[in-house]
Parts: structure tokens; sequence; C-alpha cells
């Protein structure tokens, strides 16, 4: 990494030889600093990216935990990149120049990023005026193929931020009854918009599991999708979950142990289901299949894109993720 202020004129490379990325400094603190144009190595390929969307899963780093050491590289942890081929090293078959491409590196917080070849999807012409993080995407595939879900299934969607409002859709266009739950009025309102069939303020617990009750005559839900990542919600989410039911861990919790009821898992005799990958051609896969549901009418995302950052303003985009203002629901980094 070379920071603009450290450079003189006999170190300063080219400016073609340069790159722009984020980097956070310290706790809330993200610097613009300019680095060496990567060069891809054998089987890589160079992105010069469009953009990168901006995850919850990347809040602790930004915030600050004991475990994480300042500053953080270049670029990082923007993992939902996506752009232009404008460099291909030794080696790469499947890919040429100037091809547009989403997939998986971490360092995309940046105007070029590098990519394994075997990480790189193709995107579409009729992709081509949309930005498109494809990892959270492709979470979403493959969080609704793990939720294996029937045509006139009940399920609860808890949280409706951008993930959950995917689901939501993807619910409706298999013929599922949905019940949307969120703390925020905005959230709700959207996930009306998007069919679902009852929507309910996330707020006393007892009083949602009544209200759940008397949608579904005390049967509760064949499915429950929790996307909060919080231990209130999921302990919340079991509880919505009906004998024989389904429960699917959507959700990112990442911030220590949590309590859970196992007693209600038991006793109803409840699946409990961890829907992350870990695997990147279950990552790929969920993205091909995302590209063919928004071409099928299954999935539109574009409208919940509703704030854009860029590199100078990055910090701003961490905030509101982090409150979630009215309005929010997914921001994104654009170069």
């Amino acid at each position: 990494m070379i920071k603009t202020s450290q450079l003189t004129d006999h170190t300063r490379p080219r400016p073609s030889q340069l790159a722009h990325a984020a980097q956070i400094a310290e706790p809330g603190t993200i610097d613009r600093v300019e680095i060496a144009l990567p060069r891809p190595g054998p089987g890589e390929v160079r992105v010069q990216l469009e953009g990168c969307g901006i995850c919850a899963s990347n809040l602790p780093v930004w915030e600050g935990r004991e475990w994480f050491e300042y500053p953080r590289e270049a670029g990082s942890p923007g993992h939902e990149g996506w752009g232009i081929i404008d460099a291909i090293g030794e080696g790469v078959k499947g890919f040429k120049l100037r091809e547009r491409v989403t997939g998986l590196s971490y360092h995309s917080f940046a105007t070029h990023d590098l990519f394994r070849e075997e990480n790189i999807i193709s995107l579409p012409d009729f992709l081509a005026d949309h930005p498109f993080p494809g990892e959270p995407l492709g979470c979403a595939m493959n969080i609704f193929e793990r939720s294996d879900i029937f045509e006139g299934m009940t399920v609860a969607v808890v949280g409706c931020g951008f993930l959950g409002l995917l689901l939501i859709q993807l619910l409706k266009a298999a013929g599922c009854e949905v019940i949307a739950l969120s703390r925020r009025d905005f959230s709700l309102e959207k996930a009306k918009q998007l069919g679902a069939d009852h929507i309910l303020p996330m707020k006393d617990h007892d009083q949602i599991i009544r209200q759940v009750q008397k949608l579904t005559r005390d049967r509760l839900c064949n499915r429950t999708i929790e996307c909060t990542g919080k231990e209130w919600p999921l302990n919340l989410a079991i509880e919505l979950t009906g004998t024989r039911g389904r429960l699917i861990v959507a959700g990112f919790h990442q911030d220590g142990m949590r309590s859970v009821n196992v007693q209600m898992l038991n006793w109803r005799g409840i699946d409990m289901i961890s829907a992350h990958e870990r695997d990147p051609a279950r990552y790929l896969s969920g993205i091909e299949q995302a590209i063919r549901a928004i071409e099928r009418g299954r999935m539109y995302p574009f409208d919940l894109i509703t704030h854009q950052y860029n590199l100078e303003n990055l910090s701003e985009g961490f905030r509101d993720l982090q409150q979630r203002p009215d309005g929010f629901i997914k921001g994104i980094m654009i170069i």
C-alpha cells in the first residue's frame, strides 16, 4: 500500500500503475489510499470495479473489536464487487478482456481487485445497466434452496432488510403465504409492497406469538427464516415454527455465543438449519441461480439498493448500515 503523503517525485509510480482503495485505518475511520495496481498471477483476472456492496458482516471490523489489528488491508473487507475484466493472468481460458463479471474476492472496496478464474461469473447483457453485488444475491438463493420450500406453505421472515426482502420475493413467487416481521415501519411497508400477506412489528415477544397463532389457526409456520443475526429474534423465530417445521438461520451471528431455546426445538421436533455456505462453488452456483431468478421475474433486487457512496464517504455508508435511517435497505459503493 502507498499513501499519497509518503510519495516523492522519485518514488511516485506512474498514474497507469496506481489504483485506489478504501482502508479502515482505525475503528470508525476509513481513508482513501493509493495502492500499486495489482497484477494478476496465474489463474487470476484483474477486475476494474464498478462498485461493491456494503454488507452487515463488515460492521464489526469497522466498529472495532479487540481481536482485529489496524490498519486493515486496503480494499478489505469488501466482498460484493462487480466490474469489467481489464487484465488476465497466465492460464485463464474461460474469460476475456472487457467481460463484465461478479464473484468472490475480499478487497473490493477499491478501483481494482484480483479474482480467481474459478470464483467469477459472467454477467449477461440484460444486466448491463444495473449494479450487481453478486455475493448477497447468491446467498439469498442458497438460503431459499436450504429452506426446502413448497407451494402453500406458511413462512415467517424475521427481519426485513435486504436479505429478508429478497426472500419474500422468492417465497411469493413460489406460492407461499408470508408473514413478515421487522422493527422498522419502512421495512414492513416495503415487505407489503413485495407481496407479504401479513406484516407484524417486531416489538412484544408474546404478542407476536399470539398474532401468528391467530393468523395460522394455532398451526404456526411451516418454515421460519431468521435474517437478523440477533439472539432475541432467533428465539422468537423458534417459537413461530410449528411442529416438524424448519427454522432457517440466515442471519449472520458474529458477536459471540447465543442462548437458544433447545427445549422448544426438541419439543416440536423442529429442524434447525444454518444456511451459511462455506464452499465457494456453492456461492457461485447461487449467483448463477440469482441471475436466472431475475431473468424469470422471481426476484428484482435493484429497487432495494437505496443508498450509494464512494471511496471518500464510505464511512457514511457504514454508519447508515449501522443506524438504518428511514428509507435505508441496501448501500453500495460506486466507483
